[in-house]
């Protein structure tokens, strides 16, 4: 009796990056902060973490799909190496794992490589080529953006927005939470939208299409990914396409949260952004230095706050309404 082994396919990409090996190696050991600096991960969860090793829940896109699978990374900042492996995997994988390596090439000069294997069941070529293709896509999508997040590593945080609002609301968490899951049925809860599509792409995932009137009269599309977590009252998001992207706007994820009041009178409905600014459309719109990019803060902040902030006054007019008419 034997048993059939699929082979192992094995790849690696490199990347020279003009950054100390330090800072690579800090951006790759910060996966919480993957979805917005790297463009194929939607969204991570750390599921566990003990200082060396850490447990993640992934959502990514690959070849124009959404797939989820569950990581055990091991974290080396003595070597700059992160090894990673996943446990839980879409079919057809069933093994794969690889990972990150920095070696010094000079005070402020790194290689970076990222290595993946892999195996698929019975080996079918079709799936072993739609999983390279993906794996490369991805791995070189990251190298990139990875080499340019890097190289800025002297003004990042300054081109990185975080923060949030909230709105309190008279009504009990789930209708809450139903009507930021259902934004669908609503096509004014994204201001200018002429129409709201959402689609369930697995249990929980949802792709968000909403279709404007563009700056110059024309359509113009966006895509969001959302994924949404009932019994933590959160929804996540990341936009993953506009047909005419906006100025100052490099990337954007966000996070919609309800959460009971401690002494049980409603809920508090939190929203939160977390933003790149895009620095060509900074010199474009404001110049160089300190306070083009300061100016250009306010401006994003303010542009993501009223937007969301429509949003939230439509949660709870909703939500109070139903809940004054018995509904």
């Amino acid at each position: 009796m034997w048993m059939y082994l699929a082979p192992v396919h094995r790849m690696a990409q490199h990347a020279v990056v003009d950054a100390p090996a330090g800072v690579l190696y800090g951006l790759i050991a910060d996966a919480l902060r993957w979805p917005v600096f790297l463009p194929p991960t939607v969204h991570v969860e750390q599921l566990e973490f003990d200082g060396a090793s850490e447990r993640l829940r992934m959502w990514v896109t690959a070849n124009g799909e959404i797939r989820s699978w569950t990581t055990r990374r091991v974290l080396d900042p003595v070597a700059h190496r992160v090894d990673f492996r996943q446990e839980v995997l879409p079919r057809p994988v069933t093994s794969m794992g690889g990972s990150w390596t920095v070696e010094p090439r000079g005070p402020e000069r790194s290689l970076v490589t990222l290595r993946n294997d892999f195996a698929v069941a019975d080996n079918a070529r079709a799936d072993v080529d739609w999983v390279k293709r993906a794996t490369t896509a991805n791995s070189r999508a990251a190298l990139d953006n990875l080499r340019q997040l890097a190289e800025r590593w002297r003004r990042l945080d300054d081109l990185v927005l975080s923060f949030e609002d909230c709105v309190h609301v008279d009504a009990p968490a789930e209708p809450v939470y139903d009507f930021l899951h259902r934004f669908g049925d609503r096509a004014d809860a994204v201001p200018g939208a002429t129409g709201i599509d959402i689609t369930e792409h697995m249990p929980g995932v949802q792709l968000m299409t909403v279709e404007l009137a563009g700056a110059d009269g024309t359509a113009r599309t966006t895509e969001s990914v959302r994924i949404g977590f009932p019994h933590a009252g959160r929804i996540v998001y990341k936009d993953i396409r506009d047909t005419e992207q906006p100025a100052l706007l490099a990337a954007h994820t966000g996070e919609w949260s309800v959460e009971p009041d401690p002494w049980g009178a409603g809920v508090t409905v939190v929203a939160r952004h977390h933003a790149v600014l895009d620095e060509d459309g900074v010199r474009r719109l404001y110049g160089d230095g300190a306070d083009a990019v300061r100016l250009a803060r306010q401006a994003l902040r303010a542009r993501l706050a009223a937007d969301s902030g429509r949003a939230l006054r439509l949660v709870r007019e909703h939500a109070e309404g139903a809940l004054a008419r018995g509904v």
